[in-house]
């Protein structure tokens, strides 16, 4: 049986996420978010006092760590450390930057890659990342590459975070973001790029339900089916 898979490749804040869990459950698909298991990697490290790009001390931390992804009753990615569900403490923000640290070393991206491949041939998947269309699922189905301006990504997060109760400066995420899109796009290994193929969509002037509707569009024309 031949699944389909779905890339959804971007910056940091762009929205991948939240676009990719709507589509998913629209079309009755496994949402797999590959920056979790980046953010699971990075929670590690900081709570072991290993800094996130001493990739030695991490590459010596990942054969010791037990990192699961499961799925609640209403389908939601939870990530599992050492049996610890820690879904909310990857989205610290001092998390986000480790994760971004740790996604550029070679050893970590190697050690996950399979866990991520194996979900796309056992599942129909729609799968969000930096590398996705590039890296991780090079054949799939659909590419989608998801940007927007880093001012309008500020903006989405500090309203993500203070929805979560956590405090945070517009600034502060700003300088987050932008350090992120820097590591990502300038990291040897795997930068964030979009794959030749894949459909640029930029959200910086568009609203949440006109981005579903334009994502479904396209995913509906490559894929060939209906809503």
């Amino acid at each position: 049986m031949a699944f389909y898979s779905i890339a959804i490749d971007g910056p940091s804040g762009a929205g991948k996420s939240s676009m990719a869990r709507t589509i998913a459950e629209k079309y009755g698909f496994i949402y797999v978010d590959t920056g979790a298991i980046y953010r699971t990697v990075g929670l590690a490290a900081h709570r072991r006092g290993i800094s996130c790009s001493d990739e030695p001390a991490i590459a010596k931390l990942l054969p010791e760590l037990k990192i699961e992804m499961k799925y609640d009753g209403s389908g939601e990615q939870r990530m599992y450390l050492d049996g610890e569900d820690v879904s909310s403490d990857i989205r610290l923000p001092e998390i986000s930057i480790c994760a971004s640290d740790v996604s550029a070393l070679p050893a970590v991206r190697e050690f996950l890659l399979e866990m991520q491949r194996s979900m796309a041939r056992t599942n129909n998947v729609i799968m969000d990342g930096r590398d996705i269309g590039t890296v991780v699922l090079p054949d799939a189905d659909v590419k989608i590459f998801l940007t927007a301006s880093s001012a309008a990504r500020a903006r989405r997060r500090l309203l993500q975070l203070m929805e979560k109760g956590i405090n945070a400066d517009f600034d502060k995420v700003l300088e987050e973001i932008e350090y992120r899109d820097n590591q990502d796009s300038s990291r040897e290994v795997a930068p964030l790029r979009a794959a030749d193929d894949a459909v640029l969509v930029d959200t910086s002037d568009i609203g949440i339900e006109e981005t579903v509707a334009l994502l479904s569009s396209i995913i509906e024309e490559k894929l060939k089916i209906g809503s």
